[in-house]
């Protein structure tokens, strides 16, 4: 991914992937923590997600909040 801006890349695995009319939730474990995705369908479908496979996560986002003495 070099031709990528964003710094954010999580290496996981696909826990699963719900298909909806027009979106998609993928659940990821990366290091024993969920990260979920909401996609569109149509993208879910060309990646040919399955639960199992590995993938990256990558996060761009303007906002990102941290909390302590959770």
């Amino acid at each position: 991914m070099e031709g990528l801006s964003a710094r954010n890349r999580l290496s996981g695995v696909v826990r699963s992937v719900t298909l909806g009319t027009i979106m998609a939730e993928v659940v990821v474990d990366v290091a024993e923590q969920e990260i979920v995705a909401v996609i569109t369908r149509g993208a879910a479908e060309r990646l040919s997600l399955q639960e199992g496979e590995n993938v990256t996560v990558v996060v761009k986002a303007t906002d990102v909040m941290i909390a302590i003495g959770t």
